[in-house]
């Protein structure tokens, strides 16, 4: 009998042993981001431990890509291997991809649409949060922020500055080699230069960033990149994103078209002069966010939608989008205004403010249109 019960005894510990190292058991979030380094570092550094403090027994891990459409298609083909096994649950919760490897997922069924169940996704009011290069991914995603091209400008060398490209043609061509940008292949904020060119006098804007694709709508594409290899021979080319910073910074330029979280990280760091300023060029000028999706088959779907509703909360885009890296908040920017102070608020919204970014911020072409601008540009305009 002794024995017995000696026995039970030991079961019952063993029992209480693994129930009490169940409930002690950590759960890990897994995230996949794609994006700069600095995009891993944020959830590495900021997001991941404030979550994991709100949530105990969370872990929060996160695993890179890399940049553009190269970094998100590896997400992509991970998601999709895992269909094609058809597996029921996907070892990710939460992905951060670009817009256009998004608008694939959505159209492959590998994210979840989730945004009208969480608090944070009646924020989500900008054209980027329901369509991704022409695909409907309203529902899926919630920014995670928004980048956003300007033109940046020394206002002691132009008291006025062009507010429309008609204007900025006008100017460049009574002052010319004052305006520097990095054409198509010197980085993205020259290539959206070519877009914002392009929205302008190609014709059929809507029909190029929404779709559907139609070739009939390249009509008007023969006249402007004419008069855009005229223009061409008026300005001066930089080399780079950086490179246009720099020889603003130096005087080599008067202005040029920049990224604004670039432009007020490096004000920020004393590496441009203070009194450089920035214009959103009418009838606009691209950008593009990056997302927070839910894989289709997640295993952890709760707690991806609680990070997810935490990073694009008002406090967290405040200090964590805003203040941190000088993006462009992912949702309302009138929400976030109440968690900034007078100072940063002014540096992101005065030059370009929200209702600025509601009428002139544009997404970047449908993909086939965006491959055919490519193609024409260097054969009509740099050959």
């Amino acid at each position: 009998m002794k024995r017995l019960h000696r026995t039970l005894v030991v079961s019952a510990l063993m029992t209480l042993g693994v129930l009490s190292g169940s409930a002690n058991a950590q759960v890990t979030l897994n995230v996949i981001s794609g994006g700069s380094q600095n995009m891993v570092d944020y959830v590495t550094d900021y997001l991941g431990p404030l979550f994991e403090k709100q949530n105990p027994g969370v872990k929060v891990s996160v695993v890179g890509t890399g940049p553009d459409d190269a970094g998100s298609q590896k997400m992509l083909e991970k998601l999709l291997a895992q269909k094609n096994a058809g597996l029921a649950v996907w070892d990710t919760d939460v992905i951060v991809p670009n817009q256009q490897k998004t608008g694939e997922m959505v159209k492959e069924g590998l994210l979840m649409k989730y945004r009208d169940s969480i608090p944070t996704g009646k924020y989500a009011i900008s054209q980027s949060a329901k369509q991704a290069l022409g695909v409907n991914v309203d529902g899926y995603v919630m920014p995670m922020f928004e980048s956003q091209t300007a033109l940046a400008y020394n206002p002691d060398l132009i008291k006025t500055p062009p507010s429309s490209f008609d204007e900025l043609r006008a100017f460049v061509a009574k002052n010319p080699k004052s305006f520097g940008y990095n054409g198509l292949k010197g980085g993205m904020s020259g290539v959206a230069f070519v877009v914002g060119w392009m929205y302008a006098y190609g014709g059929n804007p809507e029909v190029i960033q929404q779709g559907p694709y139609d070739q009939k709508a390249l009509a008007g594409w023969d006249k402007a990149f004419s008069e855009l290899k005229a223009f061409n021979q008026q300005v001066v080319f930089t080399p780079g994103n950086a490179g246009t910073l720099d020889m603003l910074n130096r005087g080599e330029i008067a202005m040029g078209p920049v990224w604004v979280d670039m432009f007020q990280t490096w004000k920020a760091e004393g590496r441009l002069a203070p009194n450089l300023k920035l214009k959103i060029l009418s009838p606009g000028m691209p950008g593009q966010p990056y997302y927070y999706a839910i894989p289709a088959k997640a295993k952890n779907v709760e707690l991806a939608k609680k990070f997810i509703a935490l990073a694009t909360s008002p406090e967290v885009q405040a200090e964590g989008i805003v203040k941190r890296f000088n993006w462009y908040p992912g949702i309302d920017a009138n929400v976030v205004k109440p968690a900034l102070d007078t100072k940063t608020w002014n540096q992101l919204f005065v030059d370009v403010t929200p209702e600025d970014l509601a009428k002139n911020a544009k997404p970047f072409p449908l993909a086939p249109f965006f491959k055919d601008m490519r193609e024409q540009y260097e054969a009509k305009v740099q050959n």
